[in-house]
Order: structure tokens, then C-alpha cells, then sequence
């Protein structure tokens, strides 16, 4: 059986990319955020195998949104999507606790990582 995925991105573009990604590989995607906020709550009621979290939204960041999630469930697995600073973002989300880090014109990794994590 495929894993359960919860893609996190205020872009609506972004998640239907993200969705299509996911669903090519027999991943399910179980629900779709659009800030942290929702994806905190939606991970504690959806539960998901793992989480593609964008970094930069409105209301509330994804490694802010990453902290409260591991902090709810240490074993969370959380893979970062993003275009900003991979050098720099890509250390910071390690340090955090995720699976990884992904430059959104390479999407198509978040597959592996989500599959080995």
C-alpha cells in the first residue's frame, strides 16, 4: 500500500504539481494545507506516513509549523519543498528533525525521500 501524504503549500499550483508527483507513485494524498496553521491541525486529525511542507506562508512558516508537528510526533516524517537557498535551508531543515529538503523545479525527489523515510 502506498503512503499517506499531507502536502502543505499556500500555492494552489504548487499542491495540484505536488498531488500529481505523489499520486503517480500510488502515494494517497489524504489532505492538502494551505499555512501551518491548518497543516498542525490536519496532521493531528489526518495523521499522514509523511508531509511536504513549504517553507515561506502566510500566518505561519513551514519550520515553524515542522517544530510544533515534532513536537506533537517526534517520528514525524517531514520533507521540505521549497525554492529558496537550498545550501542554507536545506542544514536548517536537517537540524530540525525532517527527512530532507527539495528545490521545487526537482520535485519529482520528494518521492525517494518520502519512500526511504
Amino acid at each position: 500500500m502506498g503512503k499517506r501524504v499531507l502536502i502543505v503549500d499556500d500555492s494552489s499550483i504548487m499542491r495540484k504539481m505536488v498531488r500529481k508527483t505523489l499520486e503517480s507513485q500510488a502515494m494517497t494524498v489524504v489532505g492538502e494545507a494551505k499555512s501551518g496553521r491548518e497543516a498542525i491541525e490536519l496532521y493531528q486529525s489526518l495523521k499522514p506516513d509523511a508531509v511536504t511542507m513549504d517553507i515561506t506562508m502566510r500566518e505561519m512558516d513551514g519550520f515553524t509549523a515542522a517544530k510544533e508537528i515534532l513536537a506533537i510526533d517526534p517520528k514525524a516524517k517531514i520533507v521540505f519543498l521549497s525554492n529558496l537557498d537550498e545550501d542554507k535551508y536545506s542544514e536548517d531543515a536537517k537540524q530540525l528533525g525532517a527527512i530532507g529538503y527539495v528545490n521545487k523545479h526537482r520535485s519529482a525527489e520528494i518521492l525517494t525521500l518520502i519512500e526511504k523515510g
